[in-house]
């Protein structure tokens, strides 16, 4: 039987995943920069720098500078919005699909060794 969600066994798995990227060979995320990633590839549609910076409650430079390193990592790309100029896009890249599917297989991982402590 699993084991019931609790906020301890939710922490337990975050620090089983956190711990996987820290000893994986690869880029080294901040949490703005993780955060802002991960809400590109896991919420559907469009993403603007003013959508994100909306959805995560921070200020368009800190999606901004997220968005470089992202970018220069190649797990995001930011373009022109060809209906509003004054708009950026941001774009989801092969890269970037790969880590994300990597992250939820380091995810399965991590949930089932916490279930079993």
């Amino acid at each position: 039987m699993a084991a019931k969600f609790s906020p301890d066994l939710a922490v337990g798995i975050l620090r089983e995943v956190i711990v996987a990227l820290v000893r994986k060979d690869g880029p080294a995320l901040s949490t703005h920069q993780l955060g802002v990633f991960l809400t590109c590839y896991l919420k559907d549609g469009d993403h603007t720098v003013r959508g994100l910076a909306a959805e995560l409650n921070v200020s368009k430079s800190v999606i901004t500078r997220a968005l470089d390193k992202l970018g220069e990592l190649d797990l995001a790309q930011r373009r022109p919005d060809p209906t509003d100029r004054r708009s950026v896009l941001v774009d989801r890249t092969g890269l970037g699909r790969a880590l994300i599917d990597e992250l939820k297989s380091i995810s399965v991982v991590a949930a089932q060794s916490v279930e079993v402590a």
